[in-house]
């Protein structure tokens, strides 16, 4: 049965169990599940009709977090994560690469984010569940403003709804990929390349 929560902490045992929520995140709303459930992952597919070769971004609270993908970071991906707000691609090492194969569907490598959102920073800690949160929309529309424009879209294929603020014209994060010693910029959004250079600069 389809709920509606008044906080995203309300989630926590939903995911744990498999579930799939609707909650806002630090862009837009987005369809939250948990990342080390291949099930979980695969029914956000299906519910979002995402095209299967298209990887997911995985949240988490702290890099700490990447041990439970066998990635050991280098320093300026580190740093960059630890900006919070900015996505970085990772390469996975090749004894992990195809046990996370639902997650990097083929590419060898997961993009992952510490969300400027310190109530799903709280959540993953809680739960020690790392998250998939593609846009709350099926592929191709426009994202959900608000929760009730997401229910129209999902209904009760959804388990839980988590109410917040509307989001509108909301800027994607920036994907960065560290190639060598230098930052490629595979999408530019919230953060400019500029500051992307500045940071790593700092180190």
């Amino acid at each position: 049965m389809t709920e509606y929560f008044g906080s995203i902490k309300d989630t926590a045992d939903l995911l744990k169990k498999g579930g799939v929520v609707v909650a806002p995140t630090d862009t837009l709303y987005g369809i939250l599940a948990d990342a080390l459930n291949p099930r979980a992952v695969e029914r956000v597919y299906r519910i979002k009709g995402r095209t299967p070769s298209k990887p997911v971004i995985v949240l988490i609270p702290s890099t700490d977090f990447l041990d439970k993908f066998g990635v050991k970071p280098s320093r300026k991906e580190s740093t960059l994560l630890n900006r919070k707000g900015i996505t970085v691609v990772i390469e996975l090492p090749r004894s992990v690469s195809d046990r996370f194969r639902y997650l990097h569907r083929g590419t060898g490598s997961i993009a992952f984010r510490i969300p400027e959102n310190t109530e799903l920073i709280q959540l993953m800690e809680a739960t020690d569940i790392p998250l998939v949160a593609p846009s709350a929309n099926p592929e191709g529309m426009p994202p959900a403003v608000d929760v009730d424009s997401a229910f129209e879209y999902f209904g009760n294929a959804i388990d839980g709804y988590v109410r917040g603020k509307t989001v509108v014209e909301a800027v994607p994060s920036t994907i960065v990929k560290i190639k060598g010693d230098r930052p490629e910029i595979i999408r530019e959004g919230s953060i400019s390349a500029e500051e992307i250079e500045k940071i790593l600069k700092k180190i």
